[in-house]
């Protein structure tokens, strides 16, 4: 029942406060909502649904030093050469290890770029709704930390395009296309391309999405996956810094 009731958002947060991007999926995966909000509408619009899981694409919490203790160390396969990684949070470690890049989250506010602070302060608003940490069971709120590339790479096996280049985004919008998410076939687009309409310089792109509705879907089909198919994801890193849903089972040793 809980399922049935949810929708499932992604939320991309920029450096600024006043244009979040959203994606909001039912449980088969139509798209209900995509746009932009400020940070009190989009607290509004999660905090009015009655179930939601909600995938943020930022860290979940500041790095809690735990790359320091050799007692965590000691358990990572492999294990970091001594004094190595010991800036990253666990699961930043882990990915890098299946070379899938991630920036690094500071220890301090302070340190963090504008759309971690955002992230933080995001978080913090919806956990004062009632939101908890997935995986919560029976909880009808539940929040997750996404990683788009990740799960882009994981589910592509193999390190997509980059996403700012019309290729990226052409593979991203037609692998959300083949997951039976509700998104335009972006092969349509080369349709409308002439050799008239690109030799007058005009590139019709219209049902391409941009590269943070593309984060965004992504991040709201990661909460899907997880609260519908929670034995086909693998939790990646330590619940007191974070952990990362990544929407398949089984990870490649690397990613090329």
């Amino acid at each position: 029942m809980l399922f049935k009731e949810s929708l499932f958002i992604g939320i991309d947060p920029p450096s600024g406060l006043s244009s979040l991007t959203y994606a909001a999926l039912d449980k088969d995966l139509n798209l209900i909502a995509l746009g932009k909000e400020d940070i009190t509408g989009m607290v509004a619009f999660v905090g009015g649904q009655k179930a939601a899981f909600v995938g943020v694409n930022a860290p979940r919490r500041l790095n809690q030093g735990l790359m320091k203790k050799d007692s965590v160390r000691d358990k990572l396969n492999p294990q970091p050469n001594p004094g190595r990684y010991t800036a990253y949070r666990v699961v930043e470690y882990e990915l890098i290890q299946k070379n899938i890049r991630i920036p690094k989250t500071p220890d301090k506010v302070n340190l963090c770029p504008g759309w971690m602070k955002n992230g933080f302060l995001l978080y913090k608003r919806l956990e004062e709704l009632g939101f908890k940490d997935f995986p919560a069971e029976d909880h009808k709120m539940q929040l997750l930390e996404v990683y788009p590339h990740a799960a882009y790479t994981t589910l592509l096996k193999k390190i997509p395009f980059l996403k700012k280049n019309l290729e990226g985004r052409l593979q991203r919008q037609l692998l959300l296309h083949s997951l039976s998410v509700d998104v335009p076939d972006p092969m349509r687009v080369f349709e409308e391309i002439t050799r008239y309409k690109i030799i007058q310089g005009q590139l019709p792109l219209d049902g391409l999405y941009s590269v943070e509705e593309l984060e965004a879907l992504i991040a709201a089909y990661l909460a899907w996956k997880a609260a519908s198919e929670s034995d086909e994801i693998t939790l990646m890193g330590e619940r007191i810094e974070g952990q990362i849903v990544i929407p398949v089972k089984e990870l490649k040793p690397k990613y090329y």
